[in-house]
């Protein structure tokens, strides 16, 4: 490892934000340097206390923490920066840096630069840690060596030392980590874009800007490369013309002459060059609703290109029954079913989960939280419904969501301040046959760390029951 990247010995490399997960981006980039004998400084807005365990983690390393604060001057004495993919390109103390020489990176932009391997990259709104870790699967049944990482909480620095040309890295890319990738230049040999919805405009100047992010993943490929992307959504088949590649199409509905993977009676076809393959059933999907058809499509069809037989695809599709946190059913107790989808952080991704779970006012929803410029007058139509009741999470995006709620005459039964008093008002009011769902549609933070948190909360509460 240490001769391979030997350019990072001795360097002065700031990692700004270790962050909470163990394989996360800042705390694997920090192992990753020391381990190679650079001088390495943390710096995280948060407290040492709260980054106690992160820190912990990190023990027996020889690395400096400034916690609590960032200090100018630890930006312009590093030679490198190695940022969070959360920490914005044009931030004070990024620029100071720049100004003073220092190389801006991110654990996915080192990554990159040195992979020896072929890349799969899976970016959009909605659907690409499901549709990520499924083509990974896939490739696995062919592929001795298959690497899973990026927006997954594994930055692929856990893995990039043992990688060979031969195999195969698959990681799933948020917009912020496609900015880094593209002011480097770099885009994967590989590129998926499952959907652009509404979603992260407190960060974005409208969906313009947010959409042209998403589209960065296709930028810098070249001719030998392929483009799998969503036919069905408007802002993605408008990126079918920016494809340098091979462009592959996937669709709910049947399409002529072009090349990917779409359903055509009850099956999945997948195209390529004018051939047909009759790859599966529908019906052989576990994961169940519309957004997973379109996962699995996508999927589907990167297995395809990269040379995975048809039996080995049905044989995922048939095994694969998605990720914890997404319409994840967590127990039934006296015929009502708790079900977790705290990763349903838009109205559209709440939707998705009332129209693949509910019937006729079949559910109790847990929703509400941080605001993201979302609009939620579509979501309202949706629970009006599907929804018996619904409990609200205190948080900015709650009023907007209460004033459609009441609009459309959904019955709001409370808002509440803890994951513990949702759990327990939303019993009260279930019947037997009915469903209690944490569809928030909306951002985690404020009562929350992030919506792994409100999640583990929301376990910790039905398993008390």
């Amino acid at each position: 490892m240490h001769n391979q990247f030997s350019e990072y010995k001795n360097k002065k490399i700031l990692i700004a934000g270790l962050g909470s997960y163990e394989k996360g981006s800042g705390i694997s980039a920090a192992r990753f340097f020391a381990k190679l004998g650079a001088r390495v400084t943390v710096t995280d807005l948060k407290s040492a206390a709260l980054l106690a365990k992160s820190v912990r983690s990190l023990r027996g390393l020889k690395i400096k923490f400034v916690l609590g604060k960032h200090r100018i001057s630890d930006f312009r004495e590093a030679d490198i920066v190695v940022k969070n993919p959360g920490m914005r390109r044009s931030s004070e103390y990024l620029a100071a840096a720049r100004k003073a020489g220092a190389h801006i990176e991110s654990d996915m932009t080192i990554f990159f630069r040195h992979c020896p391997c072929r890349i799969i990259g899976v970016t959009g709104t909605r659907g690409k840690s499901t549709t990520t870790s499924l083509i990974y699967e896939m490739l696995k049944r062919k592929y001795r060596r298959v690497f899973l990482g990026g927006n997954i909480k594994i930055s692929p620095l856990n893995f990039l030392h043992k990688l060979r040309p031969g195999d195969v890295a698959v990681v799933e890319l948020s917009s912020w980590m496609l900015e880094d990738l593209n002011a480097g230049r770099m885009s994967p040999h590989g590129a998926v874009i499952t959907n652009v919805m509404r979603d992260h405009l407190n960060t974005y100047n409208g969906m313009k800007e947010y959409g042209e992010a998403k589209a960065m993943i296709l930028a810098h490929q070249n001719v030998g490369d392929f483009a799998v992307l969503n036919r069905d959504n408007k802002y993605t088949r408008q990126f079918g013309a920016r494809v340098i590649g091979r462009r592959f199409w996937f669709s709910l509905k049947p399409f002529i002459e072009e090349n990917g993977a779409m359903v055509k009676n009850g099956r999945m076809i997948f195209r390529e060059d004018g051939r047909v393959r009759n790859v599966a059933s529908v019906k052989d999907a576990a994961m169940r609703g519309e957004h997973n058809l379109y996962n699995s499509l996508a999927a589907l069809a990167v297995a395809k290109i990269m040379g995975v037989p048809c039996v080995a695809v049905r044989k995922t599709l048939r095994a694969f029954n998605g990720l914890a946190d997404r319409q994840e059913l967590i127990r039934e107790i006296r015929g009502v079913k708790y079900y977790n989808d705290t990763t349903a952080t838009t109205p559209d991704a709440g939707i998705a989960a009332l129209r693949t779970l509910g019937v006729q006012k079949n559910i109790i929803l847990i929703a509400g939280g941080a605001d993201k410029e979302l609009i939620f007058g579509e979501w309202a139509k949706a629970l009006k419904k599907y929804c018996k009741k619904v409990v609200l999470l205190q948080g900015t995006a709650t009023p907007k969501m209460s004033a459609e709620l009441k609009k459309n005459r959904v019955e709001i039964e409370s808002t509440v301040d803890s994951m513990n008093a949702a759990v327990n008002l939303a019993k009260k009011l279930a019947k037997k046959g009915e469903i209690i769902l944490l569809s928030p549609s909306a951002a985690s933070f404020g009562l929350f760390r992030n919506e792994f948190d409100r999640g583990e909360q929301f376990i910790r509460a039905v398993r008390k029951i």
